[in-house]
């Protein structure tokens, strides 16, 4: 073990020790109260192999460099690329930054998490030894996305690995980043992961995040990311596998004229459930957001939402939307969606909506009096309807890389042809 990594010994334990004092979050948690933990309370995990299994290469097909490369919480050079950095820019795993960094390189490690609904958070704080450090110069321009893949596959018994991830974009840098979050074979491992962005002044991050993980596989994913005086921060999420997912994106908007654009679809099927919990903080004057999200719940799945949006006092001149549509496509099926709008300030522009419905009977018949069988037309539909967030999108490359996964999840839940059905809608 390293020094600094004995440094971080006594805050570590001190992680653990709050998360076991209080436990895991219960129904009567208000963040908790439609994603029940009881089965997972009952369910044991061994922490995962310091030699991660092997995987094919072809699971990392059409995934260029550069890209950063972990199997099962574990990561793999081997696999990893990264070919196409310019200068000025850091890219690592988090043990090399423990192992030879300075005391200043892990203190977001040390950010506490004082609430009992954050658990998940306290366990990473805890047992985290590995995940993503990249850090971007002032002024530097990444022009090839950046390829971040976590793979989970099988290995004897059910494993548990926690991440934590550093992403620092200085003043007029920009940066485009993808996360892979990808399952192959069947497995019920869990993955916990935490990142932390940092956006200066001026700088600009489009962020996509796909988690397509296996189908018995549980992975909570938390984001907390400051925004400086006139940042912008893209993100797009793909909620698309793993049985137990959830999703917290936490922003706060702390310079003035920061602009965040967040949109996501979440994709229920069989007896998955998916979880997205949205805190968005306007903190200073003329700051935007615009969140539209698409969520469909079909077999005996369950899709839940929140949509948290503060406007705090002080911060005039806010532009704050959400969009929150779902469609429900079974009777054994539910969708709960929470949009909240506090605010405390004078001179903001906000709004906020959220539906829960079926297929439109009208555009159905639309399509059935033109020839088209009722099967595809639904098909049709829905792939439209899931389809909307992601248009936003100015890179017709990232675009269209997004819309092919959405396409092929989309595929596989409905019986749909995303060759066909995708390229009419």
């Amino acid at each position: 073990m390293s020094g600094l990594a004995r440094e971080l010994l006594p805050a570590r334990q001190a992680f653990m020790d709050a998360l076991l004092a209080d436990g895991l979050p219960g129904p009567r948690e208000e963040a908790w109260k439609y994603t029940p933990l009881r089965a997972l309370e009952r369910r044991a995990f061994a922490a995962a192999d310091a030699v991660p299994p092997a995987i094919d290469a072809s699971v990392l097909a059409g995934i260029p460099a550069p890209r950063l490369v972990f199997v099962n919480g574990r990561h793999v050079p081997a696999h990893s690329d990264l070919a196409g950095l310019p200068d000025g820019v850091v890219l690592e795993p988090l043990s090399r930054t423990l192992a030879e960094g300075e005391p200043r390189d892990f203190n977001f490690i040390l950010r506490r998490y004082d609430q009992r609904s954050e658990a998940f958070a306290r366990a990473n704080a805890a047992l985290a030894d590995e995940g993503v450090v990249l850090r971007v110069d002032a002024g530097v321009q990444v022009d090839a996305p950046v390829h971040l893949v976590f793979v989970s596959t099988q290995q004897a018994g059910d494993r548990a690995w926690h991440l934590r991830h550093f992403v620092d974009v200085r003043n007029e840098a920009r940066l485009d980043i993808v996360e892979h979050q990808l399952g192959v074979a069947d497995h019920g491992h869990l993955a916990n992961e935490v990142l932390q962005l940092h956006l200066g002044q001026h700088g600009v991050v489009r962020h996509a995040r796909i988690q397509s993980d296996a189908a018995r596989a549980t992975r909570f994913a938390r984001t907390d990311a400051v925004l400086a005086r006139e940042a912008r921060y893209q993100r797009f999420d793909l909620e698309l596998g793993a049985a137990l997912g959830r999703n917290e994106l936490n922003v706060r908007l702390e310079g003035d004229g920061a602009r965040l654009t967040a949109n996501g679809v979440l994709l229920g099927d069989g007896r998955r459930h998916v979880d997205t919990r949205l805190g968005i903080e306007h903190i200073a004057r003329d700051t935007a957001c615009e969140l539209v999200w698409r969520g469909i719940a079909d077999g005996r799945s369950r899709v839940v939402f929140h949509g948290g949006i503060g406007i705090r006092a002080g911060a005039d001149g806010t532009d704050a939307s959400l969009s929150n549509k779902n469609l429900l496509l079974s009777a054994d099926a539910e969708i709960d969606t929470q949009p909240v709008l506090v605010i405390d300030a004078d001179e903001v522009k906000a709004a906020h909506g959220a539906t829960v419905g079926q297929l439109d009977p009208t555009a159905l018949f639309y399509l059935r009096s033109r020839g088209i069988p009722d099967a595809q037309a639904r098909r049709l539909l829905t792939v439209a309807f899931c389809r909307e967030p992601l248009l936003s999108l100015e890179d017709d490359g990232l675009r269209r890389f997004l819309l092919d996964r959405l396409d092929a999840a989309l595929a596989a839940s409905l019986g749909t042809d995303p060759a066909v059905d995708g390229a009419q809608a």
